[in-house]
């Protein structure tokens, strides 16, 4: 039997209740890339704002956070790598500061975290890769998820959006949910509502924003690329593992290939150990992200991009990719009827 098509309100209206926004969509974290500039800008479009807190000191991220509520009276979250060496005494800047949104990245949160959290009375926002760890954070008192697909840029996980959407969305209703990678126009964002998500997060898509604080060299990187040219870098040996990070192609990735060959002879000859030759591997990417981002370096730094960056065209204000956005999406609902169960 086909009704009337619900509302973008209706379907977000868990999603924005959460967040405390008008529009139930998230600003990825990135790294050099999500200060208080574009987070603030997220935020006054009617979307939820993250600070990216990155490798920041405790005293950084109070900047930081003084600074965006400089710019903005509407609710915006932190983004805490939970390897953080520093990790807490970052909640606490948090709890200090009364954000009332925590996104815990990075891996497993441990329950000390959660703990130190909730006394802050911060409400916990976990990445669930796999539907077994989004059962394990709902348990640890995660009050809601972002399920992130390989299509993402960045750090990022083995599955798609999509599979991972039809994995956890019928499963879990206790918390909302929000989907991510891969989302670069409404009607990706209107498809997931539909599955049962209660919002998306979207990054690559901000990258170009004008209040995005990446070089120009940077931002036209993105406006040249296409989808296929956000790929994911490569590991040459089992015995030497490469955190899967999706990145634009350059030089820097092709010499990182080069890299690990010749550390890899290095090793097999003797004239490294195990540890040593991890290490180097590792190391070939320190201060890559922000050589790029900031410095403009696009051919030895890393420019960590989605797939969606193919949707990428043009340098706009971030309220003009707000409307766009929620624009494509009522515009979908209204074309696509919907049929009830």
């Amino acid at each position: 039997m086909t009704h009337t098509a619900p509302s973008l309100e209706h379907l977000c209206k868990r999603g924005c209740e959460f967040l405390g926004t008008k529009h139930a969509i998230l600003g990825g974290a990135m790294t050099w890339v999500s200060n208080h500039h574009l987070v603030a800008a997220i935020s006054n479009a009617g979307g939820f704002g993250v600070l990216a807190s990155g490798a920041m000191s405790p005293d950084i991220l109070s900047q930081e956070i003084d600074h965006t509520k400089a710019m903005t009276t509407k609710p915006f979250g932190v983004n805490l790598i939970t390897m953080h060496p520093m990790l807490e005494q970052m909640i606490d800047v948090c709890g200090q500061h009364k954000i009332r949104h925590v996104v815990l990245a990075g891996g497993l949160p441990n329950s000390a975290s959660f703990t130190r959290l909730k006394e802050h009375v911060c409400l916990v926002i976990g990445f669930a890769p796999a539907l077994v760890i989004a059962k394990k954070l709902i348990k640890m008192g995660a009050d809601a998820l972002v399920i992130e697909g390989s299509e993402a840029g960045g750090h990022i996980g083995p599955v798609s959006t999509s599979v991972l959407a039809q994995e956890i969305l019928p499963q879990i209703h206790e918390v909302p949910v929000f989907v991510a990678g891969g989302i670069g126009r409404g009607e990706a964002f209107v498809s997931y509502l539909k599955m049962g998500a209660s919002g998306c997060q979207l990054g690559t898509r901000f990258v170009c924003a004008e209040e995005s604080p990446a070089h120009e060299n940077f931002k036209q990187a993105f406006i040249r690329a296409q989808a296929r040219d956000a790929v994911i870098s490569l590991q040459l040996d089992q015995r030497f593992p490469v955190i899967p990070v999706r990145a634009l192609a350059n030089k820097a990735t092709k010499e990182f290939l080069e890299v690990q060959a010749t550390i890899i002879k290095e090793y097999d000859s003797g004239a490294t150990d195990l540890k040593e030759a991890q290490l180097k591997i590792e190391h070939y990417w320190a201060g890559a992200l922000r050589r790029a981002v900031i410095d403009g370096d696009i051919e030895n730094g890393s420019l960590m991009a989605g797939q969606s960056v193919g949707m990428v065209n043009k340098i706009q204000s971030t309220a003009d990719i707000m409307s766009e956005l929620i624009t494509q999406a009522n515009a979908f609902l209204e074309e696509t009827p919907y049929k009830a169960a």
